[in-house]
């Protein structure tokens, strides 16, 4: 099994008549392998948040639930940053394949044992192992993207991947509301999406290839004649632990300033989605079902709004990805203060504040993980994106879980939405630290 996770062997090129065609249907295949890879491991990460309320009349706190829903992130954070200087050296083939398998895994047996869900920290276990093993998909997907995808049109086409994050996660509501009418249970929120993971697993195996080198093709910046503004000795050089740590990811002030704003913007993220079923329920008078329908929307709303967020990077600001992000997350700032402030009773506005959320923030999170790329050579793309998703998860994401659910208790959602409202501040703030940053290479 471990050498599945050695590089493949670079072979011969292929004669110059047959590299076109090649090119063109394995990097559509590459493409569809990730992306549907990564929309399988969503089917798998937001799944405790549906289980809140029925956990809740199990006996158990928003507190408790918040720090149990906590795990996720924390282990998610450090695995994202580990597992991606891992990835660097794996094939990405069965590296994502092996991660989706893991955490399809763990929540089958979440729910296998009633004493899993008796306590607190057994719960916490399990939703960290699932965790650590969600980080196994974005490294690999990063790096494939820098390997078949150049800079100028990494944008466009890494905005397209991005929203199967939109489509794993906006279809777990439904998915959710048919499993619990096919098998008259709330631990099917866990075992079903988990049994078409499974299958996801190998869909990938089948698509998923490593370099295009790999396959008897030139590097992607000779292949399209397009090479970003900065340059490394040798894109193609394949780097050790220390030269991507202490050389190209830990000295480069641009990755911490996006790092940081990865925390707020991750806070809001979640902050606004992994509460959105039990804020809508109880603040706004929302039914169950029509919360689960409305974080449906939520998702979806993402994939044109991160479409477009990565088309305007590459076709305005040059393959900046700052500016977008500003500008989506000043819009951001907006949309949830109306969510908040917006009384009770007016749910149309509830729906297209949280629709418009979700327009404008997946656009951000998908930028910055882009910008990392942008920013570090081609064999150290997961490194630097663990980087920016280690602050992401463990400073917004689990802070988010965590603090809202306490907060939530002593201050009411005023003052949930304080720290959501300052998130946005600040993540605008830091983006623009970088605003001239990742231009590409103008050809002649």
């Amino acid at each position: 099994m471990f050498k599945w996770f050695k590089p493949a062997p670079h072979i011969d090129r292929l004669d110059d008549a047959k590299t076109d065609e090649t090119y063109k249907r394995l990097r559509l295949q590459v493409f569809l392998g990730i992306f549907i890879g990564y929309a399988g491991y969503y089917l798998l990460r937001k799944n405790f948040a549906f289980a809140i309320p029925y956990l809740q009349e199990e006996g158990f706190t928003k507190s408790e639930l918040g720090f149990v829903l906590a795990a996720v992130s924390i282990a998610y954070g450090f695995s994202k940053f580990i597992m991606g200087m891992i990835s660097d050296r794996c094939n990405p083939r069965y590296f994502l394949a092996t991660g989706l398998f893991l955490s399809a895994l763990i929540n089958i047996l979440f729910v296998s044992f009633p004493w899993v869900t008796s306590s607190v920290w057994i719960m916490f276990l399990f939703m960290f192992l699932n965790g650590w093993f969600q980080g196994m998909g974005w490294p690999p997907c990063g790096r494939t993207m820098a390997h078949w995808f150049s800079v100028s049109e990494r944008g466009t086409k890494m905005s397209i991947w991005n929203v199967a994050h939109n489509i794993g996660g906006g279809i777990l509501a439904p998915l959710i509301t048919l499993g619990i009418v096919l098998f008259a249970t709330w631990k099917s929120i866990f075992f079903f999406p988990a049994i078409i993971a499974i299958i996801v697993s190998f869909v990938i195996i089948l698509l998923v290839r490593d370099t295009p080198q790999s396959a008897g093709l030139p590097p992607i910046e000779e292949y399209r004649n397009d090479y970003p503004a900065q340059q490394y000795e040798d894109q193609e050089k394949e780097l050790t632990v220390k030269e991507i740590l202490f050389k190209y990811v830990l000295n480069n002030k641009f990755l911490w300033y996006i790092a940081i704003a990865n925390v707020f913007v991750y806070f809001v993220r979640y902050g606004v989605v992994d509460w959105a079923p039990t804020y809508l329920t109880e603040a706004k008078g929302f039914s169950p079902e029509h919360s689960r329908w409305s974080y449906f929307l939520y998702e979806y709303a993402g994939i044109p709004g991160t479409l477009l967020c990565g088309w305007i990077s590459d076709r305005f600001f040059r393959s900046r990805r700052a500016p977008a992000g500003v500008l989506f997350m000043a819009g951001v700032l907006i949309a949830v203060l109306v969510y908040w402030l917006n009384p009770a009773g007016n749910p149309m506005v509830d729906n297209i504040a949280l629709i418009s959320i979700g327009f404008l923030i997946y656009g951000p999170v998908m930028l910055i993980g882009l910008q990392a790329i942008d920013l570090a050579p081609k064999k150290a793309a997961g490194t630097a994106a663990g980087l920016t998703g280690f602050f992401g998860y463990i400073g917004g994401s689990a802070f988010a879980n965590a603090m809202m659910g306490v907060v939530v208790d002593h201050y009411d959602w005023t003052g949930g939405f304080i720290l959501l409202v300052g998130s946005c501040v600040l993540a605008i703030v830091f983006l623009a630290m970088t605003w001239n940053t990742g231009k590409r290479v103008e050809q002649a």
